[in-house]
């Protein structure tokens, strides 16, 4: 498998670009245009087209071959699972032969003021043959950097972490494993993060993001931290799931307290209240058992 460089496909997407008179403008987005993201052979192709008639371009795909050869492909606007999410625009999620994927979006030339509006800054222009946007466009990531709570955002968090954990204890008690586990893995660990986003914040300043799903924490962590965060996620079965949540519940008292403490917040004394609370769900259970 020859997995062809980003200058290939850079070239490749010029020239389908100007071979194609209906395809007036494009752009490149994501990760590729981010110059704080590490590169990789396997980045996404975020790409755009504005194009002059996109019922033609939908109704024969024969032009998507210029890609190469298309191994699986997903067009989320023809599923019916699923709601569509882009309105009038329309998607090409392609895995290709040779390793590289292409997610690509035609979106109608008119739409090209509204496209830029809600822009998240990552966007980088390739070809604009008729010189339509209008000033230099420099990709940036300032939309995803991590942003100091205010107080309110801070107790809010608090108390939503708080919150759910009597779920997933009350689903681990009733041998409900399956609910349990969705409330620790949708809502209770990713407001562990979001708290922990924050105190990265504090100590480093709010002018970076920390990548998607958090993927660049450990870089800001030590090293005994970022694992006791990893042992979170073993949730092979019941015991281990309570112990998950333990410590889920310590590091949130952790990094909640270095939170308030730096930006001079009050403290909610929510943790206190709910861990005698799991606490006593625990111990039914163990009665249970006796």
């Amino acid at each position: 498998m020859h997995l062809r460089s980003e200058l290939e496909m850079m070239s490749l997407f010029k020239k389908i670009v100007m071979d194609d008179p209906r395809i007036r403008l494009s752009v490149l987005e994501g990760s590729r245009t981010n110059r704080n993201i590490p590169k990789d052979n396997f980045q996404d192709y975020d790409i755009s087209f504005f194009v002059t008639d996109m019922d033609s371009l939908k109704e024969n795909e024969t032009w998507l071959e210029s890609f190469g050869t298309v191994i699986f492909m997903q067009k989320p606007e023809d599923m019916e699972l699923y709601e569509p999410e882009l309105g009038t625009w329309y998607s090409y999620l392609m895995y290709l032969s040779d390793g590289n994927k292409v997610d690509l979006t035609l979106i109608p030339l008119d739409e090209i003021d509204s496209y830029f509006k809600q822009s998240d800054g990552l966007v980088e222009v390739l070809i604009d043959k008729d010189n339509r946007v209008k000033g230099k466009t420099e990709a940036t990531d300032e939309k995803y950097w991590v942003k100091m709570p205010t107080e309110q955002e801070f107790i809010d968090c608090c108390n939503e972490f708080w919150h759910v954990t009597a779920y997933v204890a009350k689903g681990l008690y009733r041998k409900e494993i399956l609910f349990a586990l969705d409330h620790f893995n949708e809502i209770v660990r990713p407001e562990l993060l979001r708290m922990i986003s924050w105190e990265v914040g504090c100590r480093e300043g709010f002018t970076f993001s920390l990548g998607k799903n958090y993927k660049f924490l450990d870089k800001y962590l030590e090293e005994e931290d970022f694992n006791r965060i990893l042992d979170t996620f073993s949730l092979q079965g019941y015991e281990e799931t309570w112990r998950s949540l333990k410590l889920c519940c310590q590091l949130f008292i952790s990094y909640s307290k270095k939170v308030a403490q730096k930006l001079e917040y009050s403290y909610p004394n929510y943790d206190e209240v709910m861990t005698d609370y799991i606490t006593q769900v625990y111990s039914n259970l163990s009665k249970q058992g006796d």
